[in-house]
């Protein structure tokens, strides 16, 4: 057994140009490495810079490392990255307690340190990721949180689905907002923990479903169809192939939220979800990812 992996962690970290390049770049790194050793996250340091951090429960491959942010951040960052050997520590909690609350609507999502901080009249939602993807800290999950915001204000119930729920974050922020049941899918199971406790942390746990299963095909997802509102934030490829499923899921007049997208790949997305008679009502472009709203017809 390798000394580091027992009682110390790597980490590799890049100085970036600015927040949305290291959010960018943190998010892509995050999808591309796998592992539940292996977490990413990007951060403003104390000197003001924006860094991402790459935290490994073993010791990687610098060649192999440095290979990959290059494929994703260019040559220049991959020669920059700096890699070291360090204490172990719950790198996870650290890097919440660096996260300050971040608001989307009505909409406040936070950690257990900034409780102190909340007004009563928000909607708030603690959230105490660990290796789960979703934060709120990142412009797909936030982009999908203020197109919930905006469908509330319609004053009706919308039956829920949420495809790749990560923390869990939508699911519960629907679940607070319309006071109705939730279906919450995740294909990685470590996601599917960390969303039931956060769902128990918030007092929604009967309201939300978690099913561990890749795509659409599950019993329990087929069974609480037809959704009004489903969420979909992942990425293009596994969006485009669940286009059918997802348009056959969606109630008539229902909603289809689609995230995890870079602003180069919407006009794809878009093609393939009205090819299913899904109409787009609303493109928002934040931090340099676009969330889109779809809409059934009758």
């Amino acid at each position: 057994m390798n000394p580091a992996s027992h009682d110390s962690t790597t980490v590799a970290r890049l100085v970036c140009a600015d927040k949305a390049t290291a959010r960018r770049i943190a998010d892509l790194l995050d999808e591309m490495l796998d592992g539940d050793d292996v977490a990413c996250a990007s951060f403003e340091a104390d000197d003001g810079s924006w860094q991402v951090a790459l935290h490994f429960g073993h010791v990687p491959d610098a060649a192999d490392l440095r290979g990959l942010v290059g494929s994703v951040a260019g040559p220049a960052a991959a020669a920059a990255l700096t890699i070291e050997t360090v204490e172990t520590r719950d790198w996870v909690a650290e890097s919440l307690a660096g996260l300050t609350p971040v608001r989307a609507g009505r909409f406040v999502v936070h950690g257990s340190h900034d409780r102190g901080r909340l007004k009563g009249n928000d909607l708030n939602i603690e959230i105490e990721a660990a290796l789960a993807f979703g934060t709120g800290h990142h412009g797909t999950t936030r982009g999908c949180l203020m197109a919930l915001a905006a469908l509330a204000k319609q004053k009706r119930r919308f039956h829920v689905l949420d495809i790749g729920t990560g923390s869990g974050v939508l699911a519960i922020a629907a679940a607070k907002v319309f006071h109705t049941r939730a279906v919450a899918t995740d294909i990685d199971r470590v996601a599917v923990n960390a969303a039931r406790d956060n769902a128990r942390l918030n007092r929604v746990g009967p309201f939300i479903s978690l099913v561990h299963a890749p795509g659409t095909r599950a019993p329990d997802i087929q069974k609480g169809a037809p959704y009004d509102l489903i969420f979909a934030n992942i990425l293009l490829g596994p969006l485009t192939r669940l286009a059918v499923p997802i348009s056959r899921l969606a109630a008539p007049r229902g909603r289809v939220v689609l995230s995890g997208l870079l602003p180069s790949h919407a006009n794809a997305a878009r093609s393939f979800y009205a090819a299913q008679g899904l109409t787009l009502e609303r493109r928002r472009d934040l931090e340099g990812w676009t969330t889109l709203i779809f809409k059934r017809g009758r």
